[in-house]
C-alpha cells in the first residue's frame, strides 16, 4: 500500500507543475497584437 501512496503522490506532483506551467502561461505571458491580411479567390464565393 505504501507503494500506491507514493505513486499517487508523485503523479499529483507532477500534476501540479504542470497545471502551475499551464496558469503561468495563461496569465504573465502577453500575445503581441497583429494585423492579418487573407486574401481568398473568388471561386470560394461561388456556389457548385
Amino acid at each position: 500500500m505504501p507503494s500506491l501512496f507514493r505513486f499517487l503522490t508523485v503523479v499529483a506532483v507532477i500534476a501540479g507543475v504542470v497545471y502551475g506551467v499551464i496558469f503561468a502561461l495563461a496569465n504573465f505571458v502577453n500575445p503581441k497584437p497583429r494585423e492579418m491580411t487573407v486574401t481568398i479567390q473568388p471561386d470560394k464565393f461561388l456556389k457548385k
